[in-house]
C-alpha cells in the first residue's frame, strides 16, 4: 500500500463521514477570505469560568485505538489525542494552523539550499507525565516508526516522514533539527499528536502497546479509565502541565448512537452532544413550549411528538376497538393503546428536560459533494458529467439544507479548502454556472438526442454493465448520522427493511412519466421552494405517471397481438413455429437517448437514520436532472454497503458523499484526485479517487505543490489543481455540512467548534454571577 493511500486512508476512517481537525500550512493573512461560519462556543474568559467539574461529552463509539496513526483510529481517537498529547500546531478559527506555545517557543525553515531544515524550539516547561523533557528522541522514534521504511510497524498514514533524511538534537536539549531529503511545504503536519518514545520505539509498543492506554501523556488532561461496560473514557486533569491549569477535573467521552442522543441529553447522561437536525428541532420545540408560545393540541398537549398525528376520528376508533365486542381485537388495541400512552409521557418527559439545553452552530470542517463514476457508462464521457454539473443550481440545495437551519448558505467553490482557509478560492468558473442550454449542447454534441428510438428491453437495469441494480442487503443496524465521510438514514431502511429501490422500468415509462412528472414537481412545490422539514416529497403524482405509463404498455401489446391475429400468423399451422416476436419500437420521448439506449444514471445514497436531509438533495438533484432529460434511479443502501459495496467498489453513477478539509491540500487532497493507474491484474488502481476520474496535469500540479517552499507559490499551485478539478467534472462540491451541537448554556468555551479546534484547557462551566450582579 502506497504511503499516500495510507494517509489518505486514514483521513477516511477517522471519522465522516466525524473526521477530526486537521492541522496544516503556512500564513498569509488575507488568503481565503473570512470563514462561512464562525464559531458557536460561547467564548469566556478563564476569570470567568468555575474550577473543576465533570463534563460529559458524546462521542460516536470508544476507540478501538489510541494510537492515531493506526488504521482503525478514529474521531474519538483523535479527540482524546488532543486532549492528552503534544500538538505543536493547531487550528484557529479560520482552519490556519498555528503554533501551540504550551509546545512550542519557535518552528521555522532554516535552511532551503542544499536542504529543507526545519528547526523546532521547544518549550522548556514541556514534560511527559513521568518528568521527562520532551526532545528530539520522541522526534526520532516518530520519525523511525512512521517513515515506511520498517513494515514491522502497522502504520496508516506516514505522508511526509518519508522525506525526512536525518533528525538531531540542535544547540541545546530544547531545539530539534529536522533535516529532509526532498523540500515538503507541509512539514508543519509532522509530529501532531508527538507521542512519546516509549509508544514509537519499538513495533511491538507502536502495535499493540497504545492500543487500549497510554502510559505517558504529555496535555492539560492525563487519560484515566476507559470502562467499555458504562462505554466511557475518563480524561482527568493533568497535575504535571506546565500550562494554564484545565478548568475541568474530569471529562467524560461517552459513547451515544445519534440516533439515542436527545434521549441521553434528556436523561442527563450528557451535556454535550453533536446532534442532527431532527434533535435540534426537538429542543427549540422544547424551548419555544417552555416560553409558551408552542401550539398546543387537544387537552394542552404540545403539537408535536407521538401523540400530535393522531386525529379525533383515529381516537375514537381505536375507543371503540379496545372497548369492543371482539375480544383478540380489543386486547392487541388496548396493549397498543399502552404503549402509545407511554411513547407519549415519555417524549413530554424528555421535552420537559431538553428545555435545559441550547444548541449551537456553526459549519463542519468537510462539504457534501455530487460524486459522478467517471469509469464507464454515459459517465464515462466528460461531456455527459460536465452536462450533468451545468443541470444544477448549487445554491438552491446549499438553501435547502442551511438555510432552514440559521446558517449561511453559500456553495463550496473549492474541492481542496474551505472558506477561511488559505488555499481556498472558488475555481468553479472553470466548469460554468448553472446553464440549462450549455448542458443541453454538451450533451448533444455526445449525441444524446429527446425522442430518440429505444432497443435496449424494457426493465433494463441502469448504470454500468457491470453493476448490480442493488445489493439486496438489509441495513444492520442505525447509522452513525455523519456523511463523512456520510449523513445517512431514512425510516424505510431503518427498521430492518429491504433496501429502497425507486426504478423507472423502460424507457416507454419513462416517456409517458415524463409530462405527470413536471405536474408532480408543481404539485410537491419543487420549484425551488424549500420545505420546513427535509422529506421526500409527495409521491401520488409518480405513481399516477407510473400507472399511465404500465397503461400504455398494456395497450401497445393488446394491439400487437390483435394485429397478429388479424394477419393469421399465429392459426396457421402450415407456416410451422411463429417467427419471434418483433420487438416493440419505442422512443425515449422527452428524455434522451442514443444508440438505443435511454440516459439512465444509477444514484445510490444511503438508507441509515440521520441522512433525511441527503436523500432529500438527491431528490431535488433527480429533478434538476430530469428536466434536462436524464433519468435517474435512485437506489438506497444500508450503512455498512453504502461506502464498501458501492463507492469504493464503484458501483454506483451518481451519489452523494463528503469529504473533510485539510489544512494541508498538497498532501492529502492528492490521493482523492490522483489519476487512475491500471495494475497488473487489469483492475485500476485510484487511492481514493472514487469517481476514477484524473488527469497527469492534475497530479503534476500537486506534486509541484508539495515540493514548493514558498508558501504563497505552494498554495497556488494547489488551487491550479482545483481548477482542472473542476474542468474535469468528475465530483461536485455542493455545500459545506451543518455542525449542531446540544449543550447546556452555562457550558463556555465548547460547542459547535467550526474549522477551529478546542482548547480543553480552557472548557468549563460559567461562574455564577454574584450578588451585586444579579440585583443589577
Amino acid at each position: 500500500m502506497s504511503q499516500r493511500r495510507r494517509r489518505s486512508l486514514a483521513l477516511l476512517t477517522s471519522g465522516v463521514l466525524a473526521l477530526p481537525l486537521l492541522t496544516g500550512c503556512g500564513a498569509g493573512d488575507d488568503e481565503g477570505g473570512p470563514a462561512a461560519a464562525g464559531q458557536d462556543i460561547a467564548p469566556t474568559t478563564r476569570d470567568k469560568v468555575a474550577d473543576g467539574g465533570v463534563l460529559r461529552w458524546a462521542v460516536d463509539t470508544l476507540p478501538e485505538t489510541l494510537n492515531t496513526f493506526q488504521a482503525d483510529g478514529d474521531a474519538t481517537t483523535s479527540r482524546i489525542a488532543g486532549a492528552v498529547l503534544p500538538q505543536l500546531f493547531v487550528l484557529d478559527a479560520k482552519g490556519r494552523p498555528v503554533a501551540n506555545p504550551d509546545y512550542l517557543e519557535k518552528a521555522e525553515v532554516i535552511e532551503r539550499e542544499p536542504k529543507q531544515v526545519v528547526l523546532y524550539k521547544l518549550n522548556q516547561q514541556a514534560v511527559w507525565s513521568d518528568g521527562r523533557e520532551i526532545g528530539a528522541p520522541d522526534f526520532v522514534a516518530q520519525w523511525r516508526a512512521l517513515s515506511g521504511k520498517d513494515t514491522a510497524y502497522w502504520t496508516a498514514r506516514n505522508a511526509g516522514y518519508e522525506r525526512i533524511e536525518k533528525i538531531e538534537k540542535g544547540k541545546t536539549d530544547l531545539e530539534v533539527r529536522v533535516t529532509f531529503a526532498k523540500p515538503y511545504a507541509d512539514w508543519r503536519s509532522l509530529f501532531s499528536p508527538l507521542y512519546p518514545k516509549q509508544v514509537t520505539g519499538t513495533p511491538d509498543a507502536f502495535n499493540e502497546g497504545a492500543r487500549g492506554t497510554l502510559k505517558v501523556t504529555a496535555g492539560p488532561f492525563a487519560l484515566g479509565a476507559i470502562d467499555k461496560k458504562t462505554g466511557t473514557a475518563a480524561l482527568t486533569r493533568n497535575p504535571r502541565w506546565w500550562g494554564k491549569q484545565a478548568k475541568l477535573d474530569t471529562l467524560v467521552l461517552t459513547a451515544v448512537p445519534r440516533a439515542e442522543r436527545p434521549a441521553a441529553l434528556a436523561a442527563g447522561k450528557v451535556d454535550l452532544a453533536e446532534i442532527d437536525r431532527s434533535g435540534a428541532e426537538r429542543i427549540a420545540l422544547a424551548r419555544r413550549d417552555a416560553a409558551g408560545n408552542g401550539a398546543a393540541g387537544g387537552g394542552g398537549a404540545p403539537a408535536h411528538g407521538p401523540d400530535a398525528a393522531m386525529t379525533p376520528a383515529q381516537a375514537t376508533l381505536s375507543w371503540a376497538n379496545a372497548f369492543g365486542t371482539d375480544e383478540e381485537k380489543a386486547a392487541q388495541e388496548r396493549e397498543a393503546r399502552t404503549k402509545h400512552t407511554e411513547a407519549v409521557k415519555r417524549y413530554a418527559d424528555e421535552q420537559a428536560a431538553l428545555r435545559g439545553f441550547t444548541v449551537r452552530k456553526s459549519l463542519e470542517p468537510a462539504y457534501t459533494q455530487l460524486a459522478m463514476n467517471g469509469a464507464s457508462g454515459p459517465l464515462a464521457d466528460e461531456r455527459v458529467r460536465r452536462a450533468v454539473a451545468r443541470a444544477l443550481d448549487r445554491q438552491a440545495l446549499a438553501d435547502l439544507v442551511l438555510k432552514p437551519l440559521g446558517l449561511p448558505a453559500k456553495p463550496v467553490g473549492s474541492h481542496v479548502a474551505l472558506a477561511g482557509q488559505q488555499a481556498y478560492a472558488d475555481n468553479s468558473d472553470a466548469l460554468g454556472g448553472q446553464d440549462a442550454k450549455a448542458a443541453q449542447a454538451l450533451l448533444a454534441d455526445a449525441g444524446w438526442r429527446r425522442g430518440g428510438k429505444i432497443t435496449e428491453p424494457a426493465g433494463a437495469k441502469a448504470g454500468p454493465e457491470s453493476a448490480p441494480q442493488d445489493d439486496g442487503k438489509t441495513p444492520a443496524g442505525p447509522g452513525t448520522g455523519n456523511d463523512g465521510l456520510y449523513i445517512v438514514g431514512e425510516d424505510d431502511g431503518a427498521n430492518g427493511e429491504a433496501a429502497d429501490t425507486d426504478t423507472d422500468t423502460g424507457a416507454d415509462t419513462r416517456a409517458a412519466a415524463a409530462a405527470a412528472d413536471d405536474a408532480a414537481a408543481a404539485a410537491d412545490g419543487e420549484q425551488d421552494s424549500v420545505s420546513p422539514v427535509l422529506a421526500p416529497a409527495p409521491f401520488g403524482a409518480r405513481q399516477k405517471a407510473s400507472l399511465l405509463a404500465q397503461a400504455a404498455q398494456a395497450r401497445t401489446a393488446d394491439d400487437a397481438e390483435r394485429s397478429a391475429a388479424l394477419d393469421g400468423d399465429a392459426t396457421d399451422p402450415a407456416k410451422g413455429s411463429p417467427a419471434p416476436a418483433k420487438q416493440a419500437t419505442r422512443t425515449s420521448g422527452n428524455m434522451l437517448a442514443k444508440d438505443g439506449k435511454a440516459l439512465t444514471l444509477r444514484f445510490v445514497l444511503p438508507a441509515g437514520p440521520g441522512s433525511e436531509s441527503l436523500r432529500t438533495v438527491g431528490e431535488r438533484i433527480s429533478q434538476m436532472l430530469r428536466k434536462l432529460g436524464v433519468n435517474t434511479v435512485t437506489t438506497k443502501v444500508a450503512d455498512d454497503s453504502f461506502f464498501k459495496d458501492h463507492i469504493a467498489s464503484g458501483q454506483y453513477d451518481l451519489a452523494l458523499y463528503s469529504w473533510p478539509a485539510t489544512a494541508f491540500p498538497a498532501t492529502d487532497a492528492r490521493p482523492i484526485f490522483a489519476k487512475p493507474e491500471p495494475a497488473a491484474d487489469g483492475s485500476l488502481l485510484v487511492e481514493q479517487n472514487y469517481t476514477r476520474v484524473g488527469t497527469d496535469h492534475i497530479d503534476q500540479l500537486f506534486d509541484q505543490a508539495v515540493g514548493e517552499l514558498d508558501e504563497a507559490q505552494s498554495r497556488e499551485l494547489v488551487r491550479k489543481a482545483d481548477a482542472r478539478i473542476w474542468a474535469a467534472a468528475g465530483s461536485i462540491p455542493l455545500f459545506q455540512r451543518p455542525e449542531l451541537v446540544a449543550v447546556k448554556p452555562s457550558l463556555v468555551n465548547a460547542g459547535a467548534f467550526g474549522l477551529g479546534s478546542p482548547r480543553y484547557q480552557d472548557i468549563g462551566w460559567k461562574k455564577a454571577p454574584k450578588a451585586k450582579e444579579r440585583k443589577k
